[in-house]
Protein backbone atom coordinates (compact mmCIF):
# COMPACT_ATOMS: atom_id res chain seq x y z
CA UNK A 1 0.00 0.00 0.00
CA UNK A 2 1.91 2.88 -0.98
CA UNK A 3 0.89 6.66 -0.19
CA UNK A 4 -2.58 5.28 0.70
CA UNK A 5 -3.60 3.88 -2.67
CA UNK A 6 -3.40 -0.01 -3.68
CA UNK A 7 -1.84 0.61 -6.55
CA UNK A 8 -2.15 -2.64 -9.31
CA UNK A 9 -1.48 -0.18 -12.21
CA UNK A 10 1.62 -2.60 -12.95
CA UNK A 11 5.08 -3.79 -10.96
CA UNK A 12 6.51 -0.90 -12.69
CA UNK A 13 5.57 1.19 -9.32
CA UNK A 14 7.34 -0.94 -7.01
CA UNK A 15 9.83 1.56 -4.86
CA UNK A 16 13.58 0.30 -4.19
CA UNK A 17 13.80 -1.30 -0.65
CA UNK A 18 16.00 0.53 1.66
CA UNK A 19 18.62 -2.11 1.26
CA UNK A 20 18.91 -1.17 -2.52
CA UNK A 21 18.06 2.70 -1.53
CA UNK A 22 21.56 2.03 0.94
CA UNK A 23 23.78 0.39 -1.82
CA UNK A 24 22.71 3.17 -4.24
CA UNK A 25 24.44 5.59 -1.73
CA UNK A 26 27.51 3.68 -1.11
CA UNK A 27 28.15 2.21 -4.75
CA UNK A 28 31.41 2.55 -6.36
CA UNK A 29 31.59 3.53 -9.24
CA UNK A 30 33.81 4.81 -12.69
CA UNK A 31 32.57 5.87 -15.98
CA UNK A 32 31.15 2.78 -17.67
CA UNK A 33 31.23 4.40 -21.03
CA UNK A 34 34.94 4.39 -20.63
CA UNK A 35 34.75 0.72 -19.26
CA UNK A 36 35.70 1.18 -15.68
CA UNK A 37 31.97 0.88 -13.72
CA UNK A 38 33.27 -1.89 -11.11
CA UNK A 39 29.43 -2.28 -10.05
CA UNK A 40 27.86 -2.43 -13.50
CA UNK A 41 30.67 -5.28 -14.10
CA UNK A 42 29.70 -7.36 -11.27
CA UNK A 43 26.07 -6.57 -12.57
CA UNK A 44 26.92 -7.87 -15.80
CA UNK A 45 29.34 -10.97 -14.95
CA UNK A 46 26.10 -11.89 -12.12
CA UNK A 47 23.30 -11.48 -15.05
CA UNK A 48 25.62 -13.86 -17.49
CA UNK A 49 26.57 -16.33 -14.93
CA UNK A 50 22.96 -16.85 -13.74
CA UNK A 51 21.51 -17.13 -17.45
CA UNK A 52 24.63 -19.14 -18.37
CA UNK A 53 25.31 -16.57 -21.57
CA UNK A 54 28.96 -15.67 -22.47
CA UNK A 55 28.24 -11.76 -21.70
CA UNK A 56 25.33 -9.15 -20.46
CA UNK A 57 24.52 -5.52 -20.85
CA UNK A 58 22.88 -3.09 -18.65
CA UNK A 59 20.30 -0.96 -20.42
CA UNK A 60 17.78 1.34 -19.27
CA UNK A 61 14.27 -0.02 -20.09
CA UNK A 62 13.83 -3.29 -21.33
CA UNK A 63 12.44 -1.40 -24.88
CA UNK A 64 15.96 0.06 -25.20
CA UNK A 65 17.25 -3.66 -24.33
CA UNK A 66 14.94 -5.37 -26.95
CA UNK A 67 15.28 -2.72 -29.87
CA UNK A 68 19.25 -3.10 -29.83
CA UNK A 69 18.61 -6.96 -30.06
CA UNK A 70 16.44 -6.39 -33.14
CA UNK A 71 18.62 -4.08 -34.45
CA UNK A 72 21.63 -6.42 -33.98
CA UNK A 73 20.37 -9.26 -35.01
CA UNK A 74 18.55 -7.91 -38.55
CA UNK A 75 19.35 -6.02 -41.00
CA UNK A 76 17.72 -3.35 -43.28
CA UNK A 77 14.43 -4.79 -44.93
CA UNK A 78 14.13 -8.36 -43.05
CA UNK A 79 11.57 -9.55 -41.61
CA UNK A 80 10.97 -10.69 -37.78
CA UNK A 81 7.85 -13.35 -37.29
CA UNK A 82 6.23 -12.17 -34.27
CA UNK A 83 3.09 -13.15 -31.66
CA UNK A 84 0.68 -10.80 -32.29
CA UNK A 85 0.23 -9.51 -28.98
CA UNK A 86 3.10 -9.54 -27.93
CA UNK A 87 5.07 -6.14 -26.43
CA UNK A 88 7.66 -5.86 -28.44
CA UNK A 89 4.93 -5.68 -31.39
CA UNK A 90 2.40 -3.94 -29.36
CA UNK A 91 3.93 -1.33 -26.87
CA UNK A 92 7.19 -0.69 -27.83
CA UNK A 93 6.90 2.50 -30.03
CA UNK A 94 6.86 0.66 -33.15
CA UNK A 95 10.98 0.32 -32.83
CA UNK A 96 11.37 -2.33 -35.21
CA UNK A 97 10.37 -0.22 -37.92
CA UNK A 98 11.90 2.99 -36.71
CA UNK A 99 15.50 1.66 -34.91
CA UNK A 100 15.95 -1.35 -37.12
CA UNK A 101 13.75 -0.93 -40.44
CA UNK A 102 12.72 -4.27 -40.72
CA UNK A 103 9.04 -5.60 -41.20
CA UNK A 104 7.55 -7.67 -38.35
CA UNK A 105 5.30 -10.31 -39.35
CA UNK A 106 2.93 -10.84 -36.64
CA UNK A 107 1.30 -14.42 -35.88
CA UNK A 108 -1.36 -15.77 -34.19
CA UNK A 109 -1.18 -18.26 -30.85
CA UNK A 110 -2.89 -19.78 -28.38
CA UNK A 111 -2.29 -17.91 -25.29
CA UNK A 112 1.52 -16.65 -26.58
CA UNK A 113 2.54 -20.13 -27.91
CA UNK A 114 2.51 -20.04 -31.48
CA UNK A 115 1.93 -22.82 -33.54
CA UNK A 116 5.38 -24.25 -34.69
CA UNK A 117 3.95 -24.80 -38.07
CA UNK A 118 2.54 -22.04 -38.63
CA UNK A 119 5.88 -20.32 -37.57
CA UNK A 120 7.78 -22.84 -40.21
CA UNK A 121 5.42 -21.94 -43.09
CA UNK A 122 6.13 -17.94 -42.57
CA UNK A 123 9.78 -18.01 -42.57
CA UNK A 124 10.98 -16.62 -45.91
CA UNK A 125 13.94 -16.56 -48.15
CA UNK A 126 15.12 -13.19 -49.76
CA UNK A 127 14.15 -12.73 -53.12
CA UNK A 128 13.49 -9.36 -54.97
CA UNK A 129 9.99 -9.63 -53.75
CA UNK A 130 10.20 -10.91 -50.56
CA UNK A 131 12.01 -10.04 -46.95
CA UNK A 132 14.34 -12.25 -45.70
CA UNK A 133 13.57 -14.05 -42.42
CA UNK A 134 16.32 -13.54 -39.45
CA UNK A 135 14.35 -13.46 -36.70
CA UNK A 136 11.93 -14.71 -34.02
CA UNK A 137 10.52 -12.94 -31.18
CA UNK A 138 9.21 -14.77 -28.05
CA UNK A 139 7.60 -13.55 -24.78
CA UNK A 140 7.40 -15.17 -21.42
CA UNK A 141 5.45 -14.70 -19.13
CA UNK A 142 3.46 -12.94 -21.89
CA UNK A 143 1.96 -9.43 -20.86
CA UNK A 144 -1.03 -9.06 -22.91
CA UNK A 145 -2.15 -12.71 -22.33
CA UNK A 146 -2.47 -12.44 -18.39
CA UNK A 147 1.08 -13.22 -17.58
CA UNK A 148 0.74 -16.81 -19.03
CA UNK A 149 3.37 -18.79 -19.27
CA UNK A 150 4.66 -20.30 -22.51
CA UNK A 151 4.98 -24.24 -22.29
CA UNK A 152 8.58 -24.69 -22.65
CA UNK A 153 8.31 -27.51 -25.08
CA UNK A 154 6.63 -25.03 -27.36
CA UNK A 155 9.32 -22.77 -27.03
CA UNK A 156 11.58 -26.21 -27.62
CA UNK A 157 9.76 -26.74 -30.73
CA UNK A 158 10.71 -22.74 -32.27
CA UNK A 159 14.18 -23.31 -31.58
CA UNK A 160 14.57 -26.37 -33.49
CA UNK A 161 12.47 -24.68 -36.10
CA UNK A 162 15.09 -21.56 -35.73
CA UNK A 163 18.18 -23.80 -36.31
CA UNK A 164 16.69 -26.18 -39.18
CA UNK A 165 16.76 -22.18 -41.01
CA UNK A 166 19.49 -20.59 -40.06
CA UNK A 167 17.32 -17.86 -37.94
CA UNK A 168 18.10 -15.99 -34.50
CA UNK A 169 15.58 -16.34 -31.25
CA UNK A 170 15.24 -13.28 -29.11
CA UNK A 171 13.17 -13.80 -25.79
CA UNK A 172 11.51 -10.66 -24.05
CA UNK A 173 12.16 -12.05 -20.29
CA UNK A 174 10.78 -9.12 -19.01
CA UNK A 175 9.06 -11.71 -16.57
CA UNK A 176 10.77 -14.79 -17.07
CA UNK A 177 11.58 -15.42 -13.24
CA UNK A 178 7.81 -15.09 -12.27
CA UNK A 179 8.12 -17.84 -15.48
CA UNK A 180 10.25 -19.65 -13.39
CA UNK A 181 8.44 -19.73 -10.24
CA UNK A 182 5.36 -20.61 -12.22
CA UNK A 183 6.64 -23.16 -14.23
CA UNK A 184 9.61 -24.72 -12.06
CA UNK A 185 11.57 -24.27 -15.43
CA UNK A 186 15.09 -23.21 -14.65
CA UNK A 187 16.37 -19.64 -15.59
CA UNK A 188 19.05 -21.27 -17.72
CA UNK A 189 16.90 -23.58 -19.39
CA UNK A 190 14.99 -20.44 -20.24
CA UNK A 191 17.74 -18.82 -21.46
CA UNK A 192 19.03 -21.41 -23.35
CA UNK A 193 16.04 -20.93 -25.70
CA UNK A 194 17.51 -17.76 -27.18
CA UNK A 195 20.60 -16.55 -28.51
CA UNK A 196 19.90 -13.61 -26.92
CA UNK A 197 17.27 -12.52 -23.90
CA UNK A 198 16.19 -9.50 -22.06
CA UNK A 199 15.22 -9.18 -19.00
CA UNK A 200 13.85 -6.43 -16.30
CA UNK A 201 15.43 -5.53 -13.07
CA UNK A 202 12.60 -2.83 -12.29
CA UNK A 203 9.00 -4.73 -12.19
CA UNK A 204 8.77 -7.35 -9.89
CA UNK A 205 11.94 -7.62 -8.64
CA UNK A 206 12.08 -4.32 -7.69
CA UNK A 207 14.83 -1.99 -9.11
CA UNK A 208 14.33 1.26 -9.22
CA UNK A 209 15.60 1.12 -13.22
CA UNK A 210 17.60 -1.09 -16.09
CA UNK A 211 17.26 -4.04 -17.62
CA UNK A 212 19.75 -6.82 -18.92
CA UNK A 213 20.73 -8.06 -22.44
CA UNK A 214 22.34 -11.01 -21.92
CA UNK A 215 23.77 -13.17 -25.27
CA UNK A 216 27.19 -13.99 -26.85
CA UNK A 217 29.99 -11.95 -26.23
CA UNK A 218 29.88 -10.80 -29.79
CA UNK A 219 26.37 -10.21 -29.66
CA UNK A 220 27.19 -7.95 -26.79
CA UNK A 221 29.86 -6.03 -27.91
CA UNK A 222 27.57 -4.72 -30.85
CA UNK A 223 24.93 -4.10 -28.30
CA UNK A 224 27.06 -1.92 -26.72
CA UNK A 225 27.65 0.20 -29.49
CA UNK A 226 24.16 0.48 -30.17
CA UNK A 227 23.34 1.27 -26.87
CA UNK A 228 25.26 4.13 -27.27
CA UNK A 229 24.03 5.23 -30.95
CA UNK A 230 20.70 5.17 -29.24
CA UNK A 231 22.13 7.46 -26.32
CA UNK A 232 21.86 4.72 -23.57
CA UNK A 233 25.55 5.31 -22.10
CA UNK A 234 25.62 6.30 -18.96
CA UNK A 235 28.48 7.26 -16.63
CA UNK A 236 28.78 6.99 -13.31
CA UNK A 237 26.06 3.58 -13.78
CA UNK A 238 26.87 2.06 -10.63
CA UNK A 239 24.65 4.28 -8.76
CA UNK A 240 22.17 2.22 -10.76
CA UNK A 241 23.62 -1.21 -11.06
CA UNK A 242 24.47 -1.69 -7.13
CA UNK A 243 20.32 -2.24 -6.23
CA UNK A 244 19.89 -4.67 -9.64
CA UNK A 245 22.31 -6.63 -7.97
CA UNK A 246 19.90 -6.49 -4.97
CA UNK A 247 17.04 -6.89 -6.94
CA UNK A 248 19.51 -10.77 -8.75
CA UNK A 249 20.32 -11.67 -5.20
CA UNK A 250 17.74 -11.16 -3.03
CA UNK A 251 14.27 -10.49 -4.33
CA UNK A 252 13.69 -13.53 -7.18
CA UNK A 253 12.62 -15.91 -4.55
CA UNK A 254 9.43 -13.49 -3.28
CA UNK A 255 7.70 -13.84 -6.96
CA UNK A 256 5.80 -16.18 -5.26
CA UNK A 257 3.98 -14.16 -2.75
CA UNK A 258 2.66 -12.18 -5.56
CA UNK A 259 1.50 -15.26 -7.73
CA UNK A 260 -0.82 -16.28 -4.96
CA UNK A 261 -1.68 -12.69 -4.15
CA UNK A 262 -3.22 -12.60 -8.07
CA UNK A 263 -4.66 -15.80 -7.76
CA UNK A 264 -6.43 -15.13 -4.91
CA UNK A 265 -7.91 -11.55 -6.17
CA UNK A 266 -8.61 -12.97 -9.57
CA UNK A 267 -10.69 -16.06 -7.66
CA UNK A 268 -12.72 -13.66 -5.38
CA UNK A 269 -13.86 -10.82 -8.14
CA UNK A 270 -14.62 -14.00 -10.91
CA UNK A 271 -17.85 -14.84 -8.58
CA UNK A 272 -18.90 -11.08 -8.82
CA UNK A 273 -21.45 -9.98 -11.61
CA UNK A 274 -19.87 -8.44 -13.93
CA UNK A 275 -16.64 -9.55 -14.32
CA UNK A 276 -15.83 -11.84 -17.21
CA UNK A 277 -12.52 -13.95 -16.15
CA UNK A 278 -11.53 -17.26 -15.82
CA UNK A 279 -9.65 -17.19 -12.75
CA UNK A 280 -7.97 -21.07 -13.52
CA UNK A 281 -6.14 -19.24 -16.24
CA UNK A 282 -3.91 -16.73 -14.15
CA UNK A 283 -0.55 -18.65 -13.33
CA UNK A 284 1.86 -15.58 -12.52
CA UNK A 285 0.92 -11.64 -11.28
CA UNK A 286 -0.90 -10.19 -14.20
CA UNK A 287 -5.14 -10.49 -14.21
CA UNK A 288 -6.42 -9.11 -17.31
CA UNK A 289 -10.34 -9.44 -17.52
CA UNK A 290 -13.57 -7.65 -18.85
CA UNK A 291 -16.23 -5.73 -17.60
CA UNK A 292 -20.07 -6.93 -18.59
CA UNK A 293 -22.10 -4.20 -16.85
CA UNK A 294 -24.67 -2.30 -17.84
CA UNK A 295 -24.39 0.96 -16.30
CA UNK A 296 -20.68 0.91 -16.40
CA UNK A 297 -18.46 1.48 -18.59
CA UNK A 298 -14.34 0.75 -18.18
CA UNK A 299 -13.81 3.94 -17.86
CA UNK A 300 -16.12 4.72 -15.27
CA UNK A 301 -15.42 1.72 -13.28
CA UNK A 302 -11.81 2.66 -12.87
CA UNK A 303 -12.79 6.24 -11.50
CA UNK A 304 -14.86 4.25 -9.12
CA UNK A 305 -12.24 1.84 -8.04
CA UNK A 306 -9.79 5.25 -7.99
CA UNK A 307 -12.20 6.91 -5.82
CA UNK A 308 -11.87 4.11 -3.03
CA UNK A 309 -7.79 4.43 -3.21
CA UNK A 310 -7.31 1.74 -6.16
CA UNK A 311 -5.46 1.94 -9.03
CA UNK A 312 -5.83 -0.21 -12.76
CA UNK A 313 -5.30 0.53 -15.74
CA UNK A 314 -7.38 -0.40 -18.84
CA UNK A 315 -6.10 -2.58 -21.49
CA UNK A 316 -6.69 -4.93 -24.60
CA UNK A 317 -8.88 -7.20 -23.64
CA UNK A 318 -10.49 -5.23 -20.76
CA UNK A 319 -8.88 -4.32 -17.47
CA UNK A 320 -5.33 -5.30 -16.00
CA UNK A 321 -4.16 -5.65 -12.13
CA UNK A 322 -0.74 -6.24 -11.51
CA UNK A 323 0.07 -7.59 -8.37
CA UNK A 324 3.78 -6.62 -6.63
CA UNK A 325 6.44 -6.35 -3.94
CA UNK A 326 4.15 -3.59 -2.99
CA UNK A 327 0.95 -4.91 -2.83
CA UNK A 328 -0.04 -6.91 0.09
CA UNK A 329 -3.08 -8.60 1.95
CA UNK A 330 -4.45 -4.98 2.64
CA UNK A 331 -4.81 -4.03 -0.60
CA UNK A 332 -6.32 -7.33 -2.07
CA UNK A 333 -8.47 -6.92 0.34
CA UNK A 334 -9.11 -3.24 0.20
CA UNK A 335 -9.53 -4.75 -4.12
CA UNK A 336 -12.37 -7.08 -3.38
CA UNK A 337 -14.19 -4.84 -0.90
CA UNK A 338 -14.10 -2.24 -3.75
CA UNK A 339 -15.44 -4.85 -6.33
CA UNK A 340 -17.90 -5.83 -4.40
CA UNK A 341 -19.41 -2.39 -3.47
CA UNK A 342 -19.39 -0.92 -7.10
CA UNK A 343 -20.63 -3.78 -8.79
CA UNK A 344 -23.50 -5.46 -6.61
CA UNK A 345 -24.87 -2.36 -5.66
CA UNK A 346 -26.10 -1.71 -9.18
Amino acid sequence: MINNYSDFRSDTVTRPTEKMRKAMAEAVVGDDVLGDDPTVQKLEALSAELLGKEAALFVPSGTMGNSIAVKVWTRELDEVIVEERSHIYNMESTHMTFIARIMPRPLPSNRGAMDPDLVEKNIRKPSVHFPRTSLICIENTHNNWSGTVVPLENLKALREIADKHGIKIHFDGARVFNACHASGVSIKDYAAIGDSLMFCLSKGLSAPVGSMLTGPQEFIDEARRVRKALGGGMRQLGVLAAPGILALTEMRERLVEDHQRAKRLAKTIATIPGIELNPDLIQTNIIIFDLNHPRLTIPEFLDELKKRRVLALPTRGGIRFVTHKDIDDRDIDRAISAFAEILESR
